[in-house]
């Protein structure tokens, strides 16, 4: 599956789409793989507020139940309803349709890294 050329990433396995001072969230395909197949996903509600570090969802596979952690302070402006109701997503398209959650940035996010060096981090 191709993975858009502008992304970030945290080293706890999300990425991040950044247009301006918002920002579309999801997990890697590392993460993904890691879980195994996903069966459910619980995301905040549009408003929630978000505070770096934070949870602010779970993922639920087969294998072990994952925290989505925020990314950076900010807003929800939107969660991905899609995934709730078809988890399977988070796997067959992390990157596309798979995506959890859009959010306004407080501030630019901190300690993001390049496509390099995030492959760096899980040995790719």
């Amino acid at each position: 599956m191709p993975v858009p050329e502008n992304l970030t990433y945290t080293s706890e396995h999300e990425w991040l789409l950044i247009d301006g001072d918002t920002a579309t969230v999801g997990i890697t395909n590392y993460a993904a793989d890691q879980l195994g197949d996903v069966v459910f996903v619980e995301l905040p509600e549009v408003d929630d507020a978000m505070i770096a570090g934070a949870v602010v969802g779970e993922i639920e596979s087969t294998k072990s139940v994952g925290e989505l952690l925020a990314p950076a302070n900010g807003s929800i402006l939107e969660s991905n309803r899609a995934v709730a109701e078809s988890p399977e997503l988070v796997n067959s398209d992390p990157f596309g349709a798979g995506w959890l959650v859009r959010v306004r940035l407080d501030a630019a996010p901190e300690g993001l890294l390049s496509a390099a060096e995030y492959d760096a981090l899980v040995g790719e």
